[in-house]
């Protein structure tokens, strides 16, 4: 009878340390995703900041093109650069199809 009583708690006490041990198992592994999620949190806002100082930069490169194909600045560089005129009404000749 003791035997059978001894080989019981055995069992009840080898059950008792496999709980014990899943249990230090899953907060192990609670503890390790917070972490991960924290760190993937902080690349998450990293990258964000990233995004945002590309999309500022990209509103100032828009207006930059905006101001340099603006109609008077290009006929202003053509004067200068390519000593280009305007035709006068005189010299100009329309096609018909």
């Amino acid at each position: 009878m003791t035997l059978t009583r001894n080989i019981g708690i055995q069992s009840q006490h080898f059950s008792l340390y496999v709980m014990l041990l899943a249990v230090m198992a899953s907060a192990i592994s609670v503890v390790y995703t917070k972490h991960q999620s924290r760190v993937e949190f902080v690349a998450l806002q990293k990258l964000e900041q990233h995004r945002d100082d590309l999309d500022e930069e990209w509103g100032r490169l828009l207006l930059e093109q905006s101001t340099w194909a603006s109609p008077g600045r290009v006929e202003h560089q053509a004067k200068i650069k390519l000593d280009m005129i305007i035709p006068m009404a005189r010299s100009t000749v329309v096609l018909n199809p």
